[in-house]
């Protein structure tokens, strides 16, 4: 790998054109200049060379983010408009990522490791439909009329909260971020986004196609950043209303502490050690597909991975045999090739976590199935064997630690108890998988699993009107329609008497 000190390429000002400039942020409606800034290195992670700077936002610069989105709140430019002109900004916001969508998806590709045929197949085609759905949600809310009480109309009417801090990761910044940001702005509110410092290029686009597509300056502003730094700024910030967070658990917990003391409502989406349940009835090649996906998608690093693939004894010894094999016939390779079904992890750091926790489970007497090197022939990037492993029981750190990799555990079952037990023994509770062909396996799976989403013989799947988050230490609150619109809006009650309201006169006495 190289240093900190290695030359940065010069912008070719190709398809890639932007990623070997400063990372910058975003402030009403301009990129911020660079100036002292401290500088962090960013690396790609398929050649392990560094191919900019991002330049670090300290407490200043995200006190300019938050005022200027604090002004573009309080002045109406975008939370007095009327809902149908919201909904023609964001459906323009909409078309716009999808015009641009092969540009976004190869930066994004670039930045993340994530292959090139996920990133357009999946994660920027999901970016724009969140902005869709929000434009099409926010035409469907209305308030609430009460005439029970005599003598009274009572009505509620829901109101943009103000200013949101929106955190974002580094496994899919601009789909993750673009969640957040649709529904913050759908609403009516201004927002500051802090994307991971490890993977932002893509949000440098990601604002400017906001910007073109006609959402006003100062109502998204974009700050670059380590938590420690940024992070804590931000949501420390007196002007900030609202924090939405995704991320890990223990940082999570931190942003958690830091914005209940400003008294400032959240939601934590943060990790997961999610099961996948396959029963002897289930049907078999389609369950292999799905925990192949569930665990190798997104190079492993997302938090819905289906990293405990729990199996019925009696099928555990094929079952596990065909998805080894697989497994080792995965392609891996250069996150730009179309052909590419793993790509290199994030960071060398991330490598270096991922590749530790092979040892860790040799010293606690797992077996080790397949991988748990780094792959040397592709050169310096960060390319892993992606990893099976044989768990002798459920206590192992490999079945209850979040390892965000190529890394795939097995456990076994005798019975469908046992497995809902095994599943329920966790410290998470993101999401679950169940594979069978029996409606009352599934149904008990519905009400057993103590999981924010039971997905039931289907791979990963959303649909925005639903809630979504996590039990546990996998999260607090839910993004989704309802949950969006819970955390990024106030309820107002309006009572109007509608007659002469008797009142009881006071302080009349002539003593």
């Amino acid at each position: 790998m190289r240093t900190d000190t290695t030359p940065i390429p010069a912008d070719d000002g190709g398809a890639l054109a932007g990623l070997h400039r400063p990372q910058r942020s975003f402030i009403d409606g301009t990129f911020v200049a660079a100036g002292a800034q401290h500088r962090l290195p960013v690396y790609d992670p398929a050649t392990g060379e560094r191919t900019c700077d991002l330049l670090e936002a300290d407490a200043a610069e995200v006190d300019r983010a938050v005022m200027a989105a604090r002004r573009a709140f309080a002045d109406g430019r975008w939370s007095t408009l009327s809902v149908e002109r919201r909904q023609s900004v964001l459906m323009a916001v909409h078309d716009t990522l999808v015009a641009r969508q092969d540009r976004l998806a190869e930066i994004e590709s670039a930045a993340t490791g994530i292959p090139i045929g996920q990133m357009r197949g999946f994660y920027i085609p999901r970016a724009a439909h969140n902005f869709r759905f929000f434009a099409e949600f926010i035409g469907q809310v209305a308030g609430e009329a009460y005439t029970q009480e005599p003598g009274y109309l009572t009505t509620v009417v829901r109101e943009p909260v103000g200013v949101a801090a929106l955190l974002g990761p580094w496994n899919a910044p601009t789909t993750l971020c673009s969640m957040k940001v649709a529904a913050t702005i759908a609403f009516g509110n201004s927002c500051v986004v802090k994307p991971s410092e490890i993977a932002a290029a893509g949000m440098q686009f990601f604002m400017e196609i906001l910007h073109e597509a006609g959402v006003p300056p100062g109502v998204v502003n974009l700050v670059n950043g380590r938590g420690p730094v940024t992070g804590v700024a931000l949501v420390e910030h007196p002007q900030v209303d609202v924090v939405s967070f995704t991320g890990g658990t223990t940082t999570g917990r931190a942003i958690l502490a830091s914005a209940a003391r400003g008294l400032k409502a959240t939601t934590m989406e943060l990790g997961g050690k999610s099961a996948c349940i396959v029963c002897a009835d289930a049907d078999l090649e389609r369950a292999l597909d799905a925990a192949l996906l569930g665990i190798f998608g997104g190079n492993g690093q997302q938090c819905l991975a289906g990293s405990r693939i729990l199996v019925e004894r009696s099928i555990a010894d094929r079952f596990i045999g065909d998805f080894v094999e697989r497994a080792k016939r995965l392609r891996i390779g250069l996150p730009s090739s179309a052909d590419t079904e793993l790509g290199p992890l994030v960071s060398q750091a991330h490598m270096e976590r991922v590749l530790a926790y092979v040892d860790i489970a040799r010293a606690e007497g797992a077996e080790v199935l397949t991988g748990g090197r780094r792959i040397d022939a592709l050169g310096p990037g960060y390319y892993v064997e992606p990893v099976v492993v044989r768990a002798r029981d459920n206590a192992q750190r490999v079945c209850q630690e979040e390892i965000f990799g190529p890394f795939a555990t097995f456990l076994v079952f005798d019975s469908f108890d046992e497995a809902l037990t095994i599943a329920n023994d966790s410290s998470f509770g993101l999401v679950a998988y169940v594979w069978t062909s029996h409606l009352d396996k599934a149904h008990r799976a519905m009400r057993t699993l103590r999981t924010g989403t039971v997905w039931i013989n289907t791979p990963v799947a959303r649909d925005l009107r639903s809630a979504f988050g996590g039990f546990r230490a996998s999260g607090i609150g839910r993004e989704g329609g309802r949950g969006c619109m819970a955390l990024y809006t106030e309820e107002k009650t309006t009572m109007v008497a509608t007659a002469p309201v008797a009142i009881r006169k006071i302080g009349t006495s002539t003593r």
